[in-house]
């Protein structure tokens, strides 16, 4: 008799088949399937039964096969979960498996097929509602008879160790493959969609009825980074060369925790690339940058190829900018600052940036002018200068409403946008400047509060890393790209100033110092 089956392989990969005859056996349709779809690795597979509300279960025998027509769920037997040979479609094997590949933006779209191997640690969002998963089937089967007793009589589940530890296990690898150090509102959201899934699970007593279960993923989270850690993924693995704690091989290690935002910290490099290889496609990507005439294309591909093996440099070895530059020269491309940037966060740089300041600079002026008097003089000569200004009043609003974001946050805003004159040398234009925004005016001799701009470049550790910026917002755009770019912490004296761009601006991080949160309410109004 025919049989038609429709194969669930993994969450992306759903598959139908028709097979001439019943296998006699399930380990023939084992290998039926194996041969059908070049499965590798060892697997059980489970059957939805129409006798119980299309419930999974165990197929042991295969008279128990629904006749003509079945679903079928395959069930690796180990943590890594093989997809198809043949098949494209990213597996829970990408998840489970610490695998991050190397991602791009949308306008990479002819990048190496590295790139299209995204998994779900690389998204932007936290979901919401955040996916309960199915656990092993004996704990199913006992949440379901707990929930109907709850919607009986009200009474919970007498949880046991083995059904908490099933039930926390589950949830750590499901929370990990998505994010490695989640923030404490988004275990909050799992402990909530818990219980609402399983209402028998909720604590009695307990003002949310979800409390308990938060510190325990919080601690299984933490148990199970530690896992991976000594089984050497990097994601939670960062060799520092400074402090830390020893580790069992005596080697000195320290949890490099990402910056607020990241994604992708330290991934794992491509499948088939070590460090050897992808050295080799680094120096690639250099003889690239010495060609006069360049592939664009060519770079991007190399850059998002070899961006495991850079992250590893720049978050273990922690080089200085200039080293850095020498090394990656392509990062400091205008469009490589975005793209790795996109890559970190996978958020769009400047879009994401402009559209903020087209949003608030409006009523950042008006912060700005209906407090000016609460401030140095440096406010009411931005507003002098502004109000001066006769042409592209937009782009000189905007100017206006980042130099005076400092001053607002009661930080130095010369030292985060200085100025200098053409005919001072590189030297003299960026001493004593660890990071910042650089203004370089023309000499004319002659005073005047709108001199002329010849340039604007970015400044880091002293160093000007890029030149001919168009206007300084942008130039502020590419600067905070680098700070994630090259992991450089926020400096103590611009704390708040970076803070509200990452906070208000780019929608980085869902949590910010009461400074800042107070700005965002007086923007909010």
């Amino acid at each position: 008799m025919a049989l038609l089956l429709r194969v669930h392989i993994n969450p992306k990969l759903i598959r139908k088949i028709k097979l001439t005859k019943t296998p006699e056996s399930v380990e023939q349709l084992q290998e039926e399937l194996r041969e059908r779809f070049a499965l590798e690795g060892e697997f059980s597979v489970q059957y939805e039964d129409p006798d119980f509300g299309e419930a999974l279960c165990n197929l042991m025998d295969i008279a128990e096969l629904p006749a003509e027509r079945a679903v079928l769920h395959i069930v690796w037997n180990n943590e890594e979960t093989p997809s198809p040979a043949h098949s494209q479609t990213p597996s829970v094997s990408s998840i489970s498996s610490l695998d991050t590949a190397s991602i791009s933006s949308p306008a990479s779209s002819h990048s190496t097929s590295i790139v299209t191997q995204t998994y779900l640690r690389n998204i932007s969002k936290w979901p919401c509602p955040f996916p309960i998963p199915a656990f092993s089937y004996d704990v199913e089967l006992k949440l379901r008879k707990g929930n109907d007793v709850h919607e009986k009589t009200g009474t919970g589940l007498n949880v046991t160790r083995d059904v908490k530890m099933e039930i926390l296990d589950k949830l750590a690898q499901e929370i990990f493959a998505l994010k490695a150090y989640p923030e404490k509102y988004e275990m909050e959201s799992v402990a909530l969609e818990l219980v609402r899934k399983h209402p028998c699970l909720k604590e009695p007593g307990c003002g949310t009825g979800y409390d308990g279960w938060t510190t325990s993923i919080k601690y299984k989270l933490g148990n199970y980074r530690s896992k991976l850690r000594q089984a050497g993924c990097n994601e939670v693995s960062v060799n520092k060369k400074r402090g830390g704690d020893e580790n069992v091989d005596g080697r000195r290690f320290s949890l490099k925790k990402a910056k607020r935002g990241e994604v992708n910290h330290v991934p794992d490099h491509p499948e088939n690339f070590d460090d050897y290889s992808l050295e080799d496609q680094r120096c690639v990507l250099v003889d690239a940058m010495k060609k006069k005439e360049k592939d664009m294309e060519l770079i991007r591909q190399k850059m998002d190829l070899t961006f495991s093996l850079r992250r590893k440099e720049i978050v273990e070895v922690e080089p200085m900018v200039l080293e850095v530059q020498e090394r990656w020269p392509a990062l400091f491309l205008e469009e490589q600052i975005c793209e790795e940037f996109f890559r970190v966060t996978t958020k769009d740089l400047l879009g994401t940036f402009r559209a903020a300041l087209d949003m608030y600079s409006p009523q950042l002026l008006k912060l700005y002018r209906a407090r000016k008097g609460s401030f140095c003089q440096d406010m009411d000569t931005l507003f002098e200068k502004l109000d001066e200004q006769t042409s592209d009043l937009a782009l000189h609003r905007k100017r206006t409403a980042l130099e005076g974001l400092p001053i607002f946050v009661r930080e130095n805003s010369k030292k985060l946008f200085p100025t200098c004159l053409v005919t001072e040398t590189e030297a003299e234009q960026t001493k004593g400047v660890k990071m910042g925004v650089l203004t370089v005016l023309d000499d004319d001799d002659a005073p005047s509060l709108m001199p002329t701009v010849a340039s604007i470049a970015i400044v880091l550790e002293e160093a000007i890393v890029l030149t001919d910026v168009p206007d300084l917002p942008t130039a502020f755009a590419y600067l905070f790209g680098l700070l994630y770019s090259l992991n450089i912490e926020f400096p103590k004296e611009h704390k708040y100033t970076f803070e509200t761009i990452q906070h208000i601006f780019m929608d980085l991080t869902p949590t910010c110092s009461q400074r800042v949160r107070s700005l965002k309410t007086k923007l909010l109004l």
